[in-house]
């Protein structure tokens, strides 16, 4: 094992992706992963977060669950919370060791209480078709 794999998950600090449109924790939570205008990464431990722009990705023809994929990657999230997670994104996001969870919170707040009490469980798999 690696060094840096090994402080990984010896630290408790973890970084949680959220699909969404808006600014905030109170902005809503995207239903698509993908397609979502842009991402914010919340440092669990810090209690602070990144917004990333993926507008890229909006109107793209085919990539942008990948690309998606790369861009939470590169954040350095741990996990993502999103409605969906089409076949691509989720095969790119789990080699790398990313977990998704699936959630239908309106809100990222809701979706980061429902992921603190447990209430939210790592798919197994992608729950939509590509170019969802």
């Amino acid at each position: 094992m690696q060094a840096g794999a090994k402080k990984r998950e010896e630290s408790a600090a973890m970084k949680i992706a959220f699909s969404t449109s808006g600014e905030n924790l109170d902005a809503p939570l995207d239903s698509r992963f993908g397609r979502a205008a842009r991402f914010l990464v919340l440092d669990a431990e810090e209690g602070t977060f990144e917004l990333i722009d993926n507008a890229q990705n909006l109107n793209a023809a085919q990539g942008a669950g990948i690309q998606s994929a790369e861009n939470i990657i590169r954040a350095g999230a741990d996990c993502l919370v999103s409605g969906h997670c089409g076949p691509k994104a989720f095969r790119v996001l789990q080699a790398a060791g990313v977990k998704i969870y699936n959630c239908t919170a309106a809100t990222i707040a809701e979706a980061l209480e429902q992921f603190k009490a447990g209430k939210l469980q790592a798919a197994a798999g992608a729950d939509v078709e590509g170019h969802w």
